[in-house]
């Protein structure tokens, strides 16, 4: 059985995000300018570590880039409020649940990316 040691996380972005990037915008159509931009991901580590690797730019040992470069950019701060609830995950229900929580936001007119 496969262990349950990946987390959902969320990061608030600038708003900046929404002008400055067309990908980013046109994802995300529902927008209002109301709610927040933010990033959705899964990790293996704490979203704390998560979120400074991608500020930092990490790269793994083979010089591959780890990091989302929005988040990079963007970045601002971690919101718990809207993934604390969730249990730890096998990888396989990290993967769906990014998805799903990602577009729940969007339902909820927030800006959201993910991968």
């Amino acid at each position: 059985m496969p262990k349950k040691r990946y987390q959902v996380y969320v990061i608030e972005l600038s708003k900046k995000v929404f002008t400055e990037r067309k990908k980013f915008r046109e994802a995300n159509p529902q927008f209002n300018g109301v709610q927040q931009c933010l990033y959705v991901g899964m990790t293996s580590k704490t979203p704390k570590e998560r979120l400074e690797q991608h500020k930092s730019g990490f790269r793994n040992a083979k010089g591959r880039k780890l990091s989302s470069n929005i988040v990079e950019k963007y970045g601002m701060y971690l919101r718990p409020s809207l993934y604390k609830h969730l249990e730890p995950m096998t990888k396989k229900e990290a993967l769906k649940m990014e998805e799903q929580l990602a577009l729940e936001l969007r339902r909820k007119l927030h800006a959201v990316w993910f991968n």
